[in-house]
């Protein structure tokens, strides 16, 4: 009987590790910087990967401060690679003030800024190279992998050049490019975005950053260089200038993660691309947006964060988009919530609401 009960307590000691392992998650963070990017990967080894920083200027206590608050949650102490994905404030905004308060190991960016502002150019010259040099630098090349244990993270655009090869397993000619384009004018900094895909085992993420529609086309049309995806994150905070049915649509994401703010992003034809695109189950976003209405929002339970300044009801139509005079939307610096995707090696995933607690299994 003592021999069988030592074979049992192998056989449950061994099951017990083995459901630990299988527990192992790639976790990642949709932080709530009103409007900009801060996207946390936690890697099942404890491993992290931020990319973007969120606003400056007096929101950069405010942003550095939700994105210390996710790491903690993840159980971090430091950073162990950041990708800036370009050279807008509401990318890298709260860099410096995030660097004051959690150790930064690497820095990865596209290179020069090409959207010259004296903010951002004064930051570059003076102020970012001191914080790199407390660490490592590179400047990131599409194909090149981003060292992050136990995932794959593959480059697939940068300094606003495209994978040309397929990574293995797509390739396949893209029927959506025959969508009419979007007409935009892209700018500038957009354009050279730092777009990265995790693989883990069977489930793959892909962060285009502010990656433009041009581009989009450059990658993925006449054949799609990259394959499909089971979450897209950010994706430019469901701007137009981004987000084509040539992208999204090929990409085919089971679930999309918006990083909006109340007043920008969500445009009615970046909703129709997310909802008609194949595969599609769900939109999970950082604010209801006033740019959607109730026409193109999903139901609150995936939406983070309130509404600023509650109105007695909700518009049904989506606002038209406020002009480049309008005053800013309301400042929130209240308790914000994230969103949280935890995903494993044989595919399947979880999101979780913070906010409200609701979560979702993906099989």
């Amino acid at each position: 009987m003592r021999q069988l009960g030592c074979v049992v307590a192998m056989v449950l000691s061994a099951a017990l590790v083995s459901a630990q392992r299988q527990a192992k998650t790639l976790d990642i963070y949709v932080v709530d910087v009103e409007g900009g990017n801060a996207s946390l990967f936690v890697s099942p080894s404890g491993e992290s990967l931020l990319i973007d920083t969120g606003n400056g200027g007096m929101a950069a206590p405010r942003d550095a401060g939700r994105i210390v608050e996710a790491a903690k949650d993840a159980g971090l102490s430091q950073i162990d690679h950041l990708i800036t994905t370009h050279w807008h404030g509401d990318h890298y905004g709260g860099l410096a003030e995030l660097a004051s308060r959690m150790p930064i190991r690497h820095f990865i960016d596209h290179g020069a800024n090409i959207q010259p502002a004296e903010a951002t150019d004064e930051f570059l010259k003076t102020t970012y190279p001191a914080l790199y040099a407390k660490g490592t630098h590179t400047v990131a090349k599409a194909g090149d992998v981003i060292p992050l244990a136990g995932i794959n993270v593959r480059v697939i655009a940068s300094a606003g050049q495209v994978i040309r090869t397929p990574l293995p397993g797509a390739g396949k000619p893209n029927p959506s490019c025959n969508i009419a384009r979007r007409q935009t004018q892209p700018i500038p900094e957009d354009t050279q975005s730092v777009t990265t895909l995790f693989t883990f085992g069977k489930f793959r993420a892909l962060h285009p950053g502010d990656l433009t529609i041009d581009k989009e086309f450059d990658l993925m049309c006449p054949n799609n260089r990259v394959g499909t995806v089971d979450v897209l994150v950010g994706p430019h905070h469901g701007q137009d200038t981004s987000n084509s049915e040539a992208f999204v649509h090929a990409l085919q994401p089971r679930v999309v993660v918006m990083n909006n703010g109340t007043r920008k992003g969500g445009w009615p034809d970046v909703m129709r691309s997310f909802y008609t695109s194949p595969r599609f189950e769900d939109l999970w976003q950082m604010h209801f947006s006033l740019l959607s209405g109730q026409e193109f929002a999903p139901p609150g339970v995936f939406t983070a964060n309130v509404v600023d300044d509650q109105p007695n009801a909700l518009p049904v139509a989506p606002m038209p988009a406020p002009a480049a005079n309008a005053p800013p939307p309301p400042v929130h610096n209240g308790r914000a919530y994230w969103v949280k995707v935890s995903a494993r090696e044989d595919g399947s995933f979880t999101v979780i609401n913070t906010r409200n607690g609701f979560t979702r299994e993906y099989r």
